[in-house]
């Protein structure tokens, strides 16, 4: 059964909201340089409200003459995540925006090896899907759902808990897997794309997973929202902290030789 979408009629602010939003997103693209002519851009696509918005402005803006790209989106699925999606409804909506739709199904076990999370083993499973699919498709990059929140929590985690001072970039090229990483919703924030899910009514897929109360990206998120509270703009700093690195101004430890000259 074909499903089919109404376009509701936007109200000025609604329409003024969209325009704003799309220009974000394109001046990531040029920013960043995500995109280039002839790419084959694979989409991963959760069917949360991230994804579905990365669907949505690539295939709008793959309808622009220059540059000019294809796109493809893939859901994946694990037998033993309680996850449910609407497998017609995402390929419909992916038909919205005569974007193809590919659905593959996979496992783990996260008995196999107990020094990684289950939510890193997942995640690690989804991605080499996600690239297996890539090279079967022919596809040189994979579009990521990322939003500006989603990298500014990842900087704080690896800071809390890694030691190191570090994010997911808007473009990340593998050498190993001769593949691209974009994130072209990386100027987007997560309260712009609530509001975009409510104006377009996205259809929320049915997700219970066991190992999402041992995230610790909650409690950044909460984190980001106090610090907010004393500065507003906090987030517009430490989005730009991260290319104003003032090295003179930290620490450097001495090498053992230039400690004993």
């Amino acid at each position: 059964m074909k499903i089919a979408f109404k376009m509701t009629e936007l109200s000025k602010e609604e329409e003024k909201f969209i325009v704003s939003l799309k220009r974000k997103f394109n001046k990531a693209i040029y920013q960043y340089g995500l995109i280039s002519d002839g790419d084959v851009i694979l989409v991963g696509l959760s069917g949360g409200k991230d994804s579905l918005a990365l669907v949505e402005l690539l295939g709008e803006r793959k309808k622009i003459f220059k540059p000019s790209f294809s796109v493809v989106a893939a859901h994946i699925t694990l037998d033993n995540i309680p996850y449910t999606s609407d497998l017609a409804y995402l390929k419909a909506f992916c038909e919205q925006y005569d974007v193809p739709f590919v659905h593959r199904n996979s496992s783990f076990d996260a008995s196999t090896d107990t020094r990684k999370s289950p939510c890193f083993l997942c995640s690690w499973t989804r991605r080499k899907q996600l690239f297996d699919i890539a090279k079967e498709l022919g596809c040189n990059k994979i579009a990521l759902g990322h939003h500006q929140d989603d990298i500014l929590e990842t900087l704080l985690m690896n800071m809390s808990f890694q030691g190191a001072f570090s994010t997911m970039p808007p473009i990340l090229k593998m050498n190993k897997f001769e593949m691209t990483i974009i994130r072209p919703m990386c100027l987007l924030r997560e309260n712009e794309l609530i509001q975009l899910e409510k104006i377009r009514n996205y259809q929320k897929q049915v997700k219970n997973c066991p190992y999402e109360k041992d995230s610790f990206r909650k409690n950044m998120k909460q984190l980001i929202q106090q610090i907010e509270k004393m500065n507003p703009e906090a987030h517009f700093s430490m989005w730009k902290a991260m290319t104003n690195i003032q090295a003179d101004y930290l620490p450097k430890e001495m090498k053992e030789n230039e400690y004993r000259n």
